[in-house]
């Protein structure tokens, strides 16, 4: 199974670890001192995990963390301060993803795989440098993944708080009715996806990441 792999759980730790701190830091930086006083800015991953989400992710490869708890009555401007909060998790995984990228290509990595093909990336050589490329496939694999699926814009996904940014005045109360059933909806989607075998969440997922990942391989192309 490989999402027991000593790889994909270091790399999935790192990668959640960094997610909720970028929450926690930008809504500090915002005003908010909500998340220094629940503990929540450390890379810490024992602070950030879920013992439920945690072993979802380790078995079917889906799960959560603990949310970072904001109040944006400190924010100055509401919709935008909780916008940029939302959208930092997904953007420090976009980040490290880019990272990930960057040495695989370097190193020799199959960088230009398909993303499902990059939980097994391998090479040879010494034990250490085949380690280096496995935990960075999964590394670029989770961080896109992460991405892409926080992305979704249903409650409580990050998504959703990005995409209220955006939403008219005359039409906020209509999205908060949304937003309250946004879990019944994210739920519904997961049993679609796995008992209906309707993709719809699997399409979203895969065609950002390979999207960002054809992107990535253009830009390398003209650099590396």
């Amino acid at each position: 199974m490989p999402f027991l792999n000593p790889t994909y759980i270091l790399a999935l730790l790192v990668a959640i670890s960094v997610h909720e701190w970028a929450h926690a830091v930008t809504a500090t930086k915002l005003g908010d001192p909500t998340p220094g006083h629940a503990g929540r800015l450390t890379l810490n991953p024992i602070a950030h995990l879920d013992l439920v989400g945690a072993l979802l992710f380790l078995t079917v490869g889906f799960g959560w963390a603990k949310p970072v708890p904001i109040n944006p009555v400190y924010f100055r401007n509401y919709k935008r301060d909780t916008c940029l909060t939302a959208a930092a998790g997904p953007f420090s995984n976009l980040v490290l993803a880019i990272v990930a990228f960057t040495m695989l290509k370097i190193f020799g990595g199959a960088a230009g795989s398909s993303p499902w093909e990059l939980l097994s990336v391998g090479g040879s050589g010494p034990v250490v440098r085949i380690f280096l490329l496995q935990f960075l496939g999964a590394f670029l694999f989770i961080n896109l993944g992460l991405m892409a699926f926080n992305l979704i814009p249903i409650a409580p996904l990050d998504g959703s708080k990005v995409l209220e940014a955006f939403i008219p005045l005359s039409l906020s109360d209509r999205y908060e009715e949304f937003m309250r059933i946004g879990i019944y909806v994210l739920i519904g989607l997961l049993l679609a996806e796995n008992f209906l075998h309707i993709p719809l969440l699997s399409l979203w997922i895969v065609t950002i990441m390979e999207w960002v990942l054809h992107t990535m391989e253009s830009v390398s192309a003209l650099f590396l």
